[in-house]
C-alpha cells in the first residue's frame, strides 16, 4: 500500500520505493552503519549493497491508518555497541523520515545481518 497525504488542495500519494530510498540515504549516514544488507533467502547469503541500490535492504509497509512500518536489514561496524548503533538509527530515522514524508513510523525492525571492519 502506498502512503497518502490529504493536502488542502488534494492528495499525495507516495510511493514505498521513494520512502526506502530516502531511509537508506538516511540510514548510511549513521555511525556504525557499514551499509545494508540484501539477503538472499534462497542461499542464505548476504551481501553487502553498493550505495545505488540502498533501498533493496529496507522492507517498507504502510498500514491502513497511514503508519509506516520499516525493516532494515544492516551490516554494522566492528568494534562498536550494537545497541548504540541501533538506537541512533532508529532515533535518526523516526526524526528525519517523518518529517520528510508527513507521516508517523509506528515501527522500526532492524536486522543485524553482519559485522565488518572500517578501514
Amino acid at each position: 500500500m502506498k502512503g497518502s497525504i490529504d493536502s488542502g488542495m488534494g492528495r499525495i500519494i507516495i510511493d514505498t520505493d521513494v520512502i526506502a530510498t530516502y531511509a537508506g540515504s538516511v540510514a548510511v549516514e549513521c555511525f556504525g552503519i557499514v551499509g545494508l544488507a540484501a539477503v538472499s533467502m534462497k542461499d542464505g547469503l548476504v551481501k553487502l549493497l553498493r550505495r545505488d541500490s540502498q533501498n533493496h535492504g529496507i522492507i517498507v509497509n504502510v498500514s491502513k491508518e497511514n503508519k509506516i512500518r520499516l525493516d532494515f536489514h544492516v551490516i554494522v561496524a566492528y568494534g562498536i555497541n550494537i545497541s548504540a548503533i541501533c538506537d541512533n538509527l532508529v532515533s535518526n530515522l523516526r526524526y528525519k523520515v517523518e518529517a520528510f514524508t508527513g507521516m508517523e513510523i509506528e515501527k522500526i525492525n532492524i536486522f543485524v545481518e553482519g559485522v565488518r571492519v572500517i578501514d
